[in-house]
């Protein structure tokens, strides 16, 4: 056990991706989700991409827990990333897509994501969504 009353195995850090073109967007997800989104989870850390090639380069090498891709992203929207990822990457680690429109949740469907949130961030609401697929990947023993 930790000083905190997790146990080793939980002490490793989660890789969080946050893809944004926009550094406000990726500040407000960090802000979201803080070092850690539930009590029991592991701390997080964050990789940040403002660019499609460079989130298919960190997602092609490995070691991400969980992606958020901003759906409102220009010129290479997360949402056809999403889809993109779904179909190529073997055991693709969860995705989250922030969608412009609660109307837009077919398109998170069709994109294959695993969870949606909306814009304006809610911070409540990105940190229970994400902590929920962090925790279906890595349940609390």
């Amino acid at each position: 056990m930790t000083s905190d009353g997790t146990s080793a195995a939980r002490a490793r850090t989660l890789t969080v991706l946050v893809y944004s073109d926009d550094r406000g967007t990726r500040a407000d997800v960090r802000r979201a989700l803080g070092r850690r989104p539930a009590k029991g989870l592991p701390f997080l850390t964050y990789v940040e991409c403002a660019t499609e090639p460079a989130l298919i380069a960190r997602m092609d090498a490995g070691g991400i827990d969980l992606a958020i891709l901003d759906g409102e992203a220009v010129p290479a929207g997360g949402l056809g990333i999403c889809r993109q990822l779904k179909e190529e990457i073997y055991r693709c680690p969860p995705v989250l897509v922030l969608i412009g429109r609660p109307q837009d949740a077919w398109l998170a469907t069709w994109s294959r994501a695993d969870a949606v949130a909306t814009h304006p961030i809610d911070p409540h609401t990105l940190a229970h969504t994400a902590a929920s697929l962090l925790l279906s990947r890595f349940p609390l023993a």
